[in-house]
C-alpha cells in the first residue's frame, strides 16, 4: 500500500512514502518499515476558526474541515477518530500545541500521531504527523469480537522471546506492562500489544516487542537502548565544582538545588542499577568518571532550564540519576528509559564516557525525546532521534562541531565519533541520496543521523554545499528552533521530510514565515537532499 510521494507545497496535503513492519525477526528491511503511514502536512488553511470557541473546540473543526483530505472515513464524528493526548501553549509566542493520536473503535493507532497548532490569533496554522488511511475501515469485521490474551500473557511472551536469545533475564528496570493498540501490518490493522523488556542481564537490553492480541505471537521487535557509541578532578584532570550534600558525618553526590534532584551513582563494575549512591567523608572528590558524571549532568540540566525554560526530563523535575564504572571496559553509555549509565571504557577505544559534555548531554536529550516527540528509533524517525541528542548535546559545551572528542580513542589526537560540520569523516552520509538502507544499527539510526546533524551545522554556521548556498543565522537560533520542533511538532514516525516541515513550521512560529530564520531552514534542508 505505497503512497506516491509528492513535494511539500503550502495549503495542500502532503503524503510520504513511510514503510511497514511486516516482519517478526529484529533486523527487518527498514524500507518497508512504516509503509501503512501517511506522513500528513498542511499548512496555511483556508478554515478560519471561529473566535468564540475554545482551542479545543477548534481543533474539532479544523479536522472536520480537512477530513477528506484525511481519508479517515466519512461516518462518525471526527473524536471518534482522533483524541488530544496533550496541550500546551508557548509561553514566548501564545502558540497552544496539541499532541493527537488516531484510534479506531476506541483503541489508538500505533504511531499514528499529529501535532495541531492554534496561533496567538486564535487560527490554526498547521497539523503535521502520520495517519493510517480508512484505518476504521479495515477492522476484522467478524461475528464474535477478539479477546485479546491478557496483559500479563503479551509481557510473558516477549520475555520468552528475549530469554530464547539471550538467557535468563535479570530483574527488569521498569515495571513491565503492555499497552493495546492497533498496529498496522501488510495494510491490515491488527490488534496488538506494545510492550517492552528491559533487563540488564545478561547484557543490557531494551526491546520494543509487537505481540498479536489474538495469538501472543511475535509481530516485530528491536532493541531501544539508546548507545553512543563540592570539588573535584574530571576524567581529563580539570577540576569542577558541584552540589553535594551532607548525611551524617558524609558528603553525598547528591544535588537538591536542580529539580527533585541530582544523583551519582556506583555500579563498582558491576552490572546492578543504580548501584551506591557516591559518598565519602571529605567534600573533595577524586572519582573522575563521578565527577565529570555529576557536574555535566548539573550543567546540562541548567542548560534545558535557562535556555528552553525546561525543568529536567519531563519539564516537572524528575530525578536524574547517572551510573558511573558500569561492567569492566565498558564501551558504551546509554539512557535506558529510567537513568543515564556511563562505562569506564577499555582506555583504547574509550576513557570513562562521562568525561565528555558532549556524550551526557547527548544522553539527557534521549530522555528529553522520550517525554516529548517520543520518535521511534527505527530508521528515519531513529537517525531524527540520535541527531537532535548530538545537536543538543554538542550545543551545550558550544565550542566545537565534533561529539565525543573528548572520551574516544585516547592515543588519536583530534578523533571523534561524529562531527556534525563534515559527517563523511566519521562514515557518516552528509546528503540523502547517500544515506544508508539497510538494516544494521536499526535501519542506520547513528549512520543516517549525519544528514539531520549537516543541515543543522549548515543552518547555525552557514556556506555552501552541494551546490547551495546557507545563510548561517547563529548556533543560539538554531538550537532553539530545533528544541521547539522537538517538544512541539514532531511525532512518533517523523522521518527526514516530516522533519524538514517540522523545523520550518518551529522556525515560523518563532520567527515569522518571512523571516530570514526561515529561508535558511529551507535552503539547509535543499542542501542536503531533503525535501
Amino acid at each position: 500500500m505505497k503512497k506516491k510521494v509528492a513535494s511539500i507545497v503550502a495549503g495542500m496535503l502532503v503524503f510520504g512514502s513511510f514503510a511497514s513492519l511486516v516482519a517478526a525477526e529484529e533486523n527487518s528491511d527498514p524500507s518497508d518499515l512504516f509503509a501503512d503511514s501517511s506522513q500528513i502536512f498542511i499548512t496555511a488553511p483556508d478554515w478560519v476558526a471561529p473566535l468564540a470557541v475554545s482551542p479545543e473546540e477548534k481543533v474539532w473543526g479544523y479536522l472536520e474541515s480537512v477530513r477528506d483530505r484525511l481519508n479517515v472515513g466519512t461516518e462518525g464524528d471526527i473524536r471518534d477518530h482522533f483524541r488530544i493526548v496533550e496541550q500546551q501553549t508557548n509561553s514566548l509566542t501564545g502558540t497552544i500545541h496539541f499532541r493527537l493520536s488516531q484510534y479506531a473503535s476506541g483503541i489508538p493507532v500505533y504511531g499514528a500521531d499529529q501535532t495541531l497548532h492554534v496561533d496567538s490569533e486564535g487560527q490554526v496554522t498547521s497539523l503535521l504527523g502520520s495517519v493510517v488511511e480508512n484505518v476504521q475501515d479495515k477492522l476484522p469485521q467478524t461475528l464474535a469480537p477478539v479477546i485479546p490474551i491478557s496483559e500479563a500473557d503479551a509481557i510473558a511472551a516477549a520475555e520468552a522471546d528475549v530469554a530464547q536469545e539471550y538467557g535468563a533475564l535479570g530483574e527488569p528496570q521498569t515495571t513491565p506492562k503492555a499497552d493495546l493498540y492497533y498496529f498496522v501490518q501488510d495494510g491490515e490493522p491488527v490488534l496488538s500489544y506494545i510492550t517492552e523488556v528491559n533487563v540488564l542481564e545478561p547484557e543490557p537490553l531494551r526491546f520494543r516487542y509487537f505481540i498479536a492480541a489474538e495469538t501472543g505471537s511475535v509481530l516485530f521487535k528491536y532493541n531501544i537502548l539508546h548507545h553512543i557509541t563540592g570539588t573535584g578532578t574530571g576524567v581529563n584532570g580539570d577540576s569542577k565544582t558541584f552540589e553535594t550534600r551532607l548525611v551524617g558525618s558524609s558528603y553525598q553526590l547528591y544535588d537538591t538545588t536542580r529539580g527533585n534532584g541530582i544523583v551519582t551513582y556506583n555500579a563498582n563494575n558491576g552490572l546492578s542499577l543504580p548501584g551506591t549512591i557516591f559518598s565519602r567523608s571529605t567534600n573533595i572528590w577524586t572519582d573522575g568518571a563521578a565527577v565529570d558524571a555529576h557536574a555535566y549532568a548539573a550543567k546540562t540540566y541548567d542548560y534545558y532550564w535557562q535556555k528552553f525554560g525546561r525543568n529536567s526530563l519531563n519539564n516537572n523535575g524528575l530525578q536524574l540519576r547517572s551510573t558511573v564504572h558500569y561492567y569492566t571496559n565498558y564501551n558504551n553509555a546509554f539512557w535506558n528509559g529510567v537513568q543515564m549509565v556511563y562505562g569506564d571504557g577499555d582506555g583504547v577505544t574509550f576513557v570513562p564516557l562521562s568525561g565528555d559534555l558532549d556524550v551526557v548531554g547527548h544522553e539527557f536529550t534521549h530522555g528529553v525525546t522520550e517525554y516529548t516527540a517520543n520518535l521511534e528509533y527505527y530508521g528515519e524517525s531513529g537517525a531524527i532521534n540520535e541527531s537532535i541528542s548530538d545537536i543538543i548535546g554538542n550545543s551545550i559545551e558550544g565550542d566545537g562541531w565534533l561529539i565525543g572528542d573528548d572520551v574516544y580513542t585516547p592515543g588519536i589526537s583530534g578523533d571523534a565519533l561524529r562531527s556534525l560540520a563534515n559527517p563523511t569523516l566519521y562514515n557518516q552520509p552528509a546528503h540523502y541520496n547517500n544515506r544508508y538502507t539497510g538494516s544494521a544499527d536499526n535501519g542506520g539510526v547513528h549512520i543516517n543521523s549525519g544528514i539531520n546533524n549537516k543541515a543543522f551545522y549548515l543552518l547555525a554556521q552557514g556556506g555552501t554545499f552541494s551546490g547551495v548556498t546557507v545563510t548561517g543565522i547563529g548556533r543560539e537560533q538554531a538550537v532553539q528552533i530545533y528544541y521547539n520542533a522537538l517538544v512541539y511538532y514532531l511525532s512518533t514516525f517523523s522521518n527526514f521530510s516530516a522533519t524538514r516541515a517540522a523545523v520550518i513550521q518551529s522556525a515560523t512560529e518563532l520567527y515569522g514565515a518571512s523571516s530570514t530564520q526561515v529561508a535558511s531552514v529551507k535552503q539547509a534542508y535543499n542542501a542536503v537532499g531533503v525535501y
